[in-house]
């Protein structure tokens, strides 16, 4: 087995041969065998001594070799792993990457200071903590972000995530990082939503055979269904958030509160109306499933939710109290049959007729509804 501590023979060679390559390899050699637990206070000193000499030494190539072979080891002394990281990138990039003595402060500062390159190497560290992914967000580079969305092994807050979006969401290696990230908050997937559909928008728009109002319902359309998916997955406080984020943004809309109810995703309904309302969400379910009429119409008004739907918000609500899922495949596309054909025959009731049980014409349908119908659906 060969000798991994420095000998007299080395000692010895680097006398009378101190040339770039024999520094370099003895560095790799001192560095390689470098086991603080297995060596004498005084052979542990001497050596970090020598790593002290060598992280000045003026060949990159010796110091490369250093921080190659210490990169991964963990008793080397703090102020040597750092002075590796702070090195030309050609020295510094292992260490970045893949040193444990650097703590999230030198992590930091490097970020804040020094290359893209440095920056991206930091994005690829087996863990990465919020503190150290939101410096690397904040800095915008397309790189070092990519790479640390994709980065199972990083933590990134909800809010950094965001900001990503919103700053390099347009860029498909961002949105290709988040697609395939393991877990996002319901949040950050309902702005990746958006981005893609303003890119699906863009790309329908130049087309001569479809008119301006077509593509809009349809983008509208695919948005609003892919929110409610991710709504139907999501617990109550996620839910909660992602309602907040939709209004903040003009999202929160009629046609996508009575999609969430439609599609049975209750929480969701009654998250809408709360934020819409004004009102806390335990009242807002108070609300409601109130026995009499007056509650939810009350509810409505305060959401500025059309009254000319309230016939449908009605009929979805007593459906929701009557059927639960049945567990069975496409139980939630039979489920939303039941809410349409209630709704429907609640309108034809009162003389108002529907040419078709499908949803995205159902809603457009209700949006062109007087709100004086209202008036007949007290009567009935």
């Amino acid at each position: 087995m060969t000798e991994k501590k420095l000998t007299q023979k080395d000692v010895a060679r680097l006398l009378s041969d101190p040339s770039p390559d024999t520094r370099a390899e003895t560095a790799a050699k001192i560095a390689d065998g470098f086991d603080a637990g297995a060596m004498s206070d005084t052979e542990r000193q001497l050596t970090e001594q020598i790593f002290r000499v060598m992280v000045k030494d003026a060949e990159v190539r010796v110091r490369e070799a250093l921080a190659q072979n210490l990169k991964e080891n963990s008793d080397i002394p703090h102020d040597v792993a750092l002075s590796l990281a702070q090195d030309v990138e050609q020295v510094a990039l292992p260490v970045l990457q893949f040193s444990d003595v650097l703590t999230d402060d030198d992590l930091t500062a490097i970020i804040n200071s020094q290359s893209p390159e440095k920056q991206a190497a930091i994005a690829k560290r087996s863990t990465v903590s919020e503190n150290v992914s939101d410096a690397l967000i904040e800095t915008g580079n397309e790189k070092a972000v990519s790479t640390l969305v994709s980065n199972e092994g990083a933590k990134i807050s909800e809010r950094s995530l965001l900001k990503a979006i919103d700053t390099l969401g347009d860029r498909e290696i961002i949105q290709d990082a988040m697609v395939h990230r393991g877990k996002l908050p319901v949040t950050v997937s309902e702005r990746l939503v958006t981005m893609v559909s303003e890119k699906f928008a863009a790309d329908l728009i130049g087309r001569k055979d479809l008119p301006d109002n077509v593509v809009t319902d349809l983008i509208l359309q695919t948005r609003e269904r892919a929110v409610i998916s991710l709504s139907a997955d999501s617990e109550v406080g996620d839910v909660e958030r992602l309602v907040k984020q939709l209004r903040q943004n003009g999202r929160l809309t009629p046609s996508i509160i009575l999609r969430g109810l439609c599609m049975g995703d209750m929480t969701f309904f009654e998250s809408a109306m709360a934020e819409l309302a004004g009102v806390s969400l335990m009242n807002a379910r108070q609300l409601i499933y109130d026995s009499g009429a007056l509650g939810l119409r009350t509810l409505c008004r305060q959401a500025n939710i059309p009254l000319a739907q309230l016939i449908a918000v009605r009929a979805a609500i007593d459906v929701s109290l009557e059927v639960d899922y049945d567990g069975r495949e496409h139980d939630r596309e039979r489920y939303s049959r039941r809410m349409i054909e209630r709704i429907m025959t609640q309108y034809d009731d009162l003389g108002v007729e529907f040419e078709s049980d499908d949803l995205n014409y159902l809603l457009t349908k209700m949006n062109q509804l007087p709100s004086n119908i209202l008036e007949d659906a007290d009567a009935a």
